[in-house]
């Protein structure tokens, strides 16, 4: 007699979501000249305009698991807001001519307001994206704001800088965790430590390219400064220009390996709910794409501009993936449901943008 036995599968887990941008540089040439164009013609009115425009371009060509983003966003609370700071350059101008002093209080009280208008900016950023229908959204308390913003920023420059990773933590601890999408909170588990590390590493990486450019040029100065040939004085300062020009483009290199790193540690410590972020960008194909941008846009005299925005949006986003906990639609339905239900209970000031 045969023993029939059943075994009940095991339930998939959930595949990993990979972020793809669709976009590309012949399309968004197009967009970006218009854009120009018409932004010159209206004296830059139309680059509020010209913003959404473009925000919109990129959100709807950004996907994940088959699904893009989008932008909701006013050209006139953006206008509102370019405005609001076209007044504060005005005015500034004009208390220069009057007083120091006055110009001076007007600066402090840029500074503290700042912290507002960057948080008001924020909200209205998320609160105008939304991806399958879902928009997102940003808290925070005004307490929060002006630590991050303003305190914290102030500890860092008194101490000479030895507080920015601390300041920079906790900067990315307050944007990942007050944002939400519908009513799913994000969080944020980068430790300072963390953030320690990779600046510390970064500044090893800096001052090893500054050794090695001064050991190479320094030997070559002293050998020319040593000739009693007037012409030697000519070869030093050439020498001398070149070394600085080789410093300028070592400390240009250094930026994307640096936003590399702390691009990578910030989202692969950033959830959404249970799900997680995975960021896998190499520094050494970010820095190729940077210089070859640059000599792009050199030669065709700023034309490769939106191309290159391009190539380095698409490498950023593609790098990115989305690793599910459980089935990302039925998250996404109870997401929208939960939102439907509870309403997004927006009274702030959404209708002002500063345009950051």
């Amino acid at each position: 007699m045969e023993h029939l036995q059943t075994t009940a599968e095991p339930a998939s887990s959930p595949q990993a979501a990979p972020f793809v941008f669709t976009g590309s540089g012949r399309e968004y040439f197009g967009i970006w000249i218009v854009n120009l164009l018409l932004s010159i013609v209206t004296l830059g009115i139309y680059s509020a305009w010209a913003k959404v425009r473009r925000t919109k371009y990129f959100y709807t060509n950004a996907q994940v698991a088959g699904a893009s983003f989008d932008y909701h966003g006013n050209p006139i609370a953006i206008l509102k807001g370019r405005f609001v700071a076209l007044m504060l350059i005005i005015m500034y101008q004009l208390a220069i001519r009057e007083s120091g002093v006055i110009a001076l209080l007007m600066l402090v009280a840029v500074a503290f307001a700042s912290p507002w208008l960057i948080w008001k900016s924020l909200q209205f950023k998320l609160y105008n994206s939304s991806y399958r229908g879902i928009r997102f959204g940003f808290r925070g308390s005004l307490g929060a704001v002006y630590k991050v913003y303003l305190l914290f920023p102030l500890l860092s420059g008194l101490t000479l800088f030895l507080l920015a990773p601390f300041a920079h933590q906790r900067l990315k601890q307050f944007q990942h965790s007050e944002s939400r999408f519908g009513t799913t909170h994000f969080s944020f588990a980068a430790s300072v430590g963390k953030f320690y590390k990779v600046y510390l590493l970064a500044f090893v990486v800096w001052l090893a390219g500054v050794t090695a450019i001064s050991i190479v040029f320094g030997g070559s100065l002293g050998a020319l400064g040593a000739l009693k040939n007037p012409k030697a004085s000519g070869a030093v300062l050439s020498g001398l220009l070149t070394y600085l020009f080789a410093l300028y483009v070592w400390l240009f290199l250094l930026f994307p390996i640096f936003n590399t790193m702390v691009q990578n540690l910030i989202w692969n410590h950033t959830q959404l709910g249970p799900h997680r972020f995975r960021c896998e960008m190499k520094w050494t194909r970010v820095v190729f794409i940077a210089l070859t941008n640059i000599l792009g846009v050199i030669c065709t005299l700023g034309l490769f501009t939106p191309f290159a925005q391009i190539r380095m949006l698409r490498y950023r986003i593609g790098s990115m993936t989305l690793v599910p906990e459980s089935p990302l639609d039925e998250f996404v339905a109870a997401t929208q449901a939960e939102t439907s239900a509870t309403g997004e209970g927006v009274a702030d000031l959404l209708d002002f943008d500063l345009s950051l």
